[in-house]
């Protein structure tokens, strides 16, 4: 649909429920779980979480992790932590949780301890003197396109016919 305007909105895991529901946007790309309430959900897949570490970190000699290989470690989270990932032998920071994900990374890349989160996450506040390895016993992120069962649009019915699949050919 080239002649439609796409118009992207960043929205917080803490506000993307309300943002559909309020009619902030029409349709979004979420992370579950999420109340499903009145919204309709198409699953999409599923991202790989990895750990992000200091450029310098002995863990980056791996190809990828196991939890096993994080003891001794300190785990650091944040506030808009997504995954709530926990693992044995890891040490709680001294400090507060700090606020967002892009706190994380740059305290880990003072060489203060490792962060956990989904692939994108890491990519998006990618730096030079961060790092991260695939984490393989650990949690995935789900990710679905989610909209406003009762505010569908003949735009939105198309862009969610896209996703499926269908093409102008295809019948319902």
């Amino acid at each position: 649909m080239p002649r439609t305007a796409l118009e992207l909105i960043p929205l917080t895991v803490a506000t993307q429920r309300d943002a559909i529901v309020a009619g902030a946007v029409d349709i979004a790309l979420v992370r579950q779980p999420i109340d499903r309430e009145g919204l309709q959900l198409i699953p999409l897949y599923d991202e790989v979480p990895v750990v992000v570490m200091a450029a310098d970190s002995t863990l980056s000699a791996a190809d990828e992790l196991d939890a096993a290989d994080l003891a001794g470690e300190v785990l650091i989270a944040s506030r808009d932590d997504v995954l709530g990932y926990t693992a044995p032998g890891t040490t709680t920071p001294a400090f507060e949780a700090l606020e967002t994900t892009a706190d994380a990374v740059a305290t880990v890349a003072a060489g203060v301890g490792i962060a956990v989160m989904p692939m994108s996450l890491a990519r998006l506040h990618h730096r030079k003197d961060v790092t991260y390895r695939v984490l393989r016993d650990g949690p995935v992120s789900s990710i679905a396109l989610a909209w406003d069962a009762d505010r569908a649009t003949p735009l939105v019915d198309a862009f969610v016919g896209i996703v499926r699949g269908r093409t102008a050919n295809s019948s319902r």
